[in-house]
């Protein structure tokens, strides 16, 4: 088997176990919280904000930074620092007893983890161009298979022996996820694949940042947000609509399993067939279903109909992110890529940030169910993009041709 293959399936197993480490807390930050004393509904929706966008803020500066590393040390080493800190991490989670302490440890997280980015750019930079959307396809369904596993089991152990408990399994988990990266993967000793398009003659932040990857992280800003804004307050919406539940901890826990496995499903049926085809086609019908579906999510009533379109949306969207940033891969030469995955963290993780800001805002002012209109509003905004990118790069192309 070649070599990039055999590092994409390790990478792609310890993220699984890295990601179950996340998700078998993470979910449950908002009912932590209340048991360590935020009673009062609005501040406990302000905490689940700040919370969720504490990570997001501090990634957002290190990111950047985190890539360049990357491409003068090599990826492996990033992946190493990244795993390696969020054994801590979870464990100082677990340990919190403060809701002060929960944040200080958020914004740690976003400081020296990043798993998901780490991996990333390791598979782009050690994978050939025309196998790429297939690999972070495939990659990305680890993302969220790991979080899709990790709520169902996290929440069992949660309701049976307490949040402290779950956090403190994840980071034990995680020792494996790091004990695999350091022991199985090997980056590619040649990488002069053949690339799809010539940078000869650019400097190298007109490498990173062309017409196309900028349109991109655009697209990638905004689905990040529609991805992450409401999935914080997840576990209060199942309150809210089923308040006699027996166990809110193992709802959610199946809920948000369900949402990572069709997501997962997605991303790797997308990744497949995009290799091949017009990858900015996919994504325009990607998007027209979702917002087709969001339309009848916000007009549908109960908790039948809220799992079944609101699932519904992760399934058709769920390969959309590796789409995107295959697309800026494509355009950018291995050596580079690093930087360009450090720079769509800092796009990601601002759109991270605002993401909970805005539901936390919707959530106090109005009500948590306006917060799946605004939804409907970011899926159109991100077709509108993907229209703006067709007519632009035929005018380029035109252009070019002339």
């Amino acid at each position: 088997m070649e070599r990039w293959k055999l590092n994409l399936y390790t990478i792609w197993i310890s993220q699984i176990i890295s990601l179950m480490s996340f998700g078998f807390g993470l979910p449950f930050l908002p009912l932590f919280a209340q048991s360590l004393g935020v009673t009062d509904p609005d501040q406990l929706k302000i905490i689940t904000g700040v919370l969720s966008s504490a990570p997001a803020i501090t990634m957002a500066v290190m990111s950047p930074i985190w890539g360049v590393l990357s491409d003068r040390y090599g990826q492996k080493v990033m992946l190493q620092r990244a795993t390696f800190a969020a054994i801590f991490i979870m464990a100082g989670l677990g340990m919190s007893t403060t809701v002060w302490q929960l944040i200080v440890f958020r914004l740690l997280q976003g400081v020296f983890t990043g798993t998901v980015t780490a991996a990333s750019t390791f598979v782009a930079v050690n994978t050939p161009n025309d196998k790429l959307s297939y690999a972070l396809g495939f990659l990305s369904s680890s993302t969220f298979i790991g979080y899709s596993v990790g709520p169902m089991i996290g929440g069992k152990v949660a309701e049976l022996y307490g949040y402290r408990v779950s956090f403190l399994v994840g980071a034990g988990l995680m020792v494996l996820g790091f004990l695999i990266v350091t022991f199985f993967l090997k980056p590619v000793k040649e990488k002069a694949y053949v690339q799809a398009k010539p940078f000869s003659g650019r400097s190298e932040w007109r490498v990173i940042f062309n017409h196309v990857t900028i349109i991109m992280m655009l697209m990638l800003f905004v689905q990040r947000i529609t991805r992450t804004v409401f999935q914080p307050f997840l576990p209060l919406y199942i309150l809210e609509i089923m308040p006699n539940a027996k166990s809110v901890e193992a709802t959610t826990g199946y809920i948000s399993g369900l949402i990572g496995f069709v997501t997962a499903v997605s991303a790797i049926v997308v990744g497949r067939m995009s290799d091949r085809r017009d990858k900015i086609k996919i994504i325009r019908v990607i998007l027209i279903l979702s917002f087709l579906d969001v339309l009848v999510l916000n007009f549908s009533h109960g908790f039948a109909a809220f799992v079944v379109f609101y699932s519904l949306l992760f399934l058709i969207i769920g390969g959309l992110e590796p789409l995107i940033t295959a697309i800026s891969a494509e355009q950018t030469p291995p050596e580079k890529r690093g930087a360009l995955f450090g720079m769509q963290g800092l796009v990601g993780s601002i759109g991270w940030t605002i993401s909970p800001l805005i539901g936390t805002l919707i959530s106090v002012r109005y009500d948590l169910s306006y917060i799946l209109w605004i939804l409907l509003g970011l899926v159109g905004v991100n077709l509108a993009v993907s229209y703006f990118y067709r007519r632009h790069i035929a005018k380029h192309e035109m252009h070019g041709n002339a």
